[in-house]
């Protein structure tokens, strides 16, 4: 088994000790960037947890009620990404020919592959939530004896999610094709995220920290203690780590064993499975895949109504990616995603207590309403670097044909901006309108947010388009790789700086005309001024978003080798 994992030692030991000049600055940027990001989680937790401890009687309760729902969610989260990875490491994964012609028993394969599972999925759930598991530890003042417990509960903690996500992967497997199979988890997952979104905002989670909820003050001590699933192991985590918190280490013992004894039933379970039905599943992995695209007058019609608005080559360009987006269900079920999330942000405006803030409504209305412009950004460009900017990388190796064909590269990069520029701005433009109409503010702010969330979506998909020419993948196993590299993180950095700059620059302006109409003042004419440079640097911040990624992505596409 050990021999089976050398070949992935000797990849990452050469990642980190062969890198040339290039590839060293992004893995130094890229450091700085997780480290950052790693002491912004801490702090915030710290934080969290701080004000929690400073709420006499109900802190500690708070506090670790939070901690069950933060095991919960890492579990989730774990298993669905292990029915993703074991997919690829056990029937996917180009070594597996070898591998099976080889006088190598099935057993060791599952071992070695079952690491390789546990490694892939869990190393980012485990790195970022370490600060948070260590931000416990600073609050509660734990000893030596919680960060043991917290290794050892870990440890089996990653195994059993791993365990459950091979069987779900070898069973759905043995009645489909891989490639049939890698379709429809991904819709099922997309779908049970949609339901645990959906279910999650139903539930109003906030109420546990508003007392005013519950009739009587031991309902709400009651709802506070009770586990949040008594069944699962997140459950046994918390249970283990709760006491190691409150440093009463006698009664972790048993949640630790629970947890040991789960993970190890686990792996001989899956040990089992794969010798009785795992060849079978790999075997049927290797039967060819099929054309799922309609070839009905129906999606013709579909496809040249989407092209519609467009005209000449740029018509042509725009129908082929919709129809290849359409063709890969692991594409287009995203949608359902994005649906859910729609509704969970929105759904969000409409919980607001506004009327019980002490502060005038009219006042938290507008502060909201004009705060909105950035999240609606955030949202947009998170939508962005998974559909926009791996617009480019999507020609795959096949981009040679394009460079060797008359087709300007101009005009290619600007019909994947139409193509993309479209979709985006009904996304942010229907989140804008909903969530001021759902906030009631006038008309003055309603237009404001429509016309910038306008301009920032041709800016933001201009640097999709742009930044994804200039960091091309034209190899890659599938499309979720693409935004996760050096060009993906860079791309969102630049867009947040980009989408803080507009906010920051409008709101003085704002604030200016918002104070005039509750005070019934009138504006001096230097102030209009001041107000109208503010919005014309709106402008020219926008044109420049626009037009330099394009410049910068068509220039170096060009200078790329065919």
């Amino acid at each position: 088994m050990l021999t089976l994992l050398l070949p992935r030692y000797h990849m990452m030991k050469n990642r980190l000790t062969r890198l040339a000049p290039g590839d060293r600055l992004k893995t130094f940027v890229l450091t700085l960037l997780g480290l950052a990001f790693w002491a912004f989680l801490f702090t915030v937790s710290y934080r969290v947890l701080s004000y929690f401890r400073t709420i006499e009687g109900l802190g500690d309760l708070l506090a670790l009620r939070l901690l069950s729902m933060v095991l919960v969610t890492f579990f989730s989260v774990l298993v669905f990404s292990n029915v993703i990875t074991s997919l690829s490491t056990f029937y996917l994964s180009g070594e597996l020919d070898i591998l099976h012609a080889s006088p190598v028993p099935v057993a060791n394969i599952f071992r070695a592959k079952f690491i390789e599972t546990i490694l892939d999925s869990s190393w980012m759930t485990l790195i970022y939530g370490l600060p948070v598991f260590i931000a416990y530890g600073a609050v509660f003042r734990a000893g030596l004896a919680y960060y043991g417990g917290l290794i050892l509960t870990i440890l089996p903690f990653v195994v059993i999610p791993a365990s459950l996500g091979i069987l779900i992967t070898m069973l759905l497997v043995s009645a489909f094709p891989a490639r049939r199979a890698r379709d429809i988890l991904v819709l099922l997952g997309l779908l049970f995220f949609v339901a645990l979104y959906i279910l999650f905002r139903m539930l109003r989670p906030e109420k546990l920290v508003d007392p005013d909820a519950f009739p009587t003050v031991v309902q709400y001590l009651t709802a506070m203690r009770g586990p949040v699933a008594p069944l699962i192991p997140s459950s046994w985590a918390s249970d283990a780590l709760s006491p190691l918190l409150r440093k009463t280490a006698g009664e972790a013992v048993f949640n630790l064993l629970l947890l040991w004894s789960t993970a190890a039933a686990g792996f001989v379970i899956g040990e089992w499975a794969c010798g009785r039905i795992y060849l079978g599943g790999w075997s049927r992995s290797q039967e060819g895949k099929k054309a799922r695209l309609s070839r009905s007058r129906y999606a013709d019609r579909f496809f040249r109504v989407i092209s519609f608005p467009f005209r000449g080559t740029t018509k042509a360009i725009v129908e082929k990616d919709a129809r290849l987006f359409f063709r890969d269900a692991s594409q287009w079920s995203q949608l359902f995603l994005l649906l859910a999330l729609m509704i969970v942000y929105l759904y969000s405006f409409r919980l607001l207590p506004l009327q019980r803030s002490p502060m005038p409504t009219v006042f938290l209305q507008n502060i909201i309403s004009f705060l909105n412009l950035g999240m609606v950004g955030f949202v947009t460009s998170a939508v962005a670097v998974r559909f926009v900017f791996p617009a480019i990388s999507l020609e795959g190796e096949s981009f040679w044909i394009v460079r060797s064909s008359p087709l300007e590269i101009k005009d290619l990069l600007w019909a994947k901006f139409w193509s993309s520029v479209l979709p985006l701005l009904a996304l942010s433009e229907i989140l804008i309108v909903l969530s001021n109409v759902l906030l009631q503010v006038g008309a003055f702010m309603m237009i404001l947010g429509i016309v910038t969330v306008f301009l920032m979506t041709l800016g933001i998909t201009s640097l999709g388009v742009g930044l994804g020419a200039v960091f091309p993948r034209f190899r890659h196993e599938n499309v979720a790789q693409i935004p996760t590299g050096f060009g993906g993180i860079m791309y969102m950095l630049v867009s947040m700086l980009f989408i803080g700059t507009v906010v920051v620059l409008e709101a003085w302006p704002v604030y200016r005309f918002f104070m005039a109409q509750v005070y019934r003042s009138r504006i001096s004419w230097a102030g209009y001024a001041w107000i109208g440079s503010a919005f014309l640097l709106v402008l020219l911040l926008n044109a420049l978003a626009l037009y330099l990624p394009m410049r910068t992505g068509l220039k170096r596409l060009q200078e790329r080798e065919i």
